[in-house]
């Protein structure tokens, strides 16, 4: 099970990962943070990118916030990030 930290930016004109904000993930996401729309589009995008369905893909922390942390089973962190394509394959 891998974790990865994300930073959000909501609101955007599309939803795409954008690189590194620290040590978290900088992500825009096409959703606005109301009614739980930007954690929601958040999961599904992130279950697309990581080729796993999104039951694998789990908010496990940050729901109101802009930092949030995500729990994926069946990947390695090092390999979730590969598949976003932050990291030398």
């Amino acid at each position: 099970m891998g974790r990865l930290a994300c930073w959000i930016q909501p609101r955007a004109t599309r939803t795409e990962v954008v690189g590194r904000h620290g040590d978290a993930i900088r992500i825009r996401i096409a959703a606005p943070p109301v009614d739980g729309a930007a954690n929601d589009e958040l999961v599904r995008f992130l279950a697309e990118q990581l080729g796993v369905s999104r039951r694998a893909v789990r908010l496990k922390a940050g729901a109101t916030g802009r930092k949030k942390t995500v729990e994926i089973d069946g990947l390695s962190e090092t390999e979730a990030e590969k598949r976003l394509g932050l990291t030398k394959r």
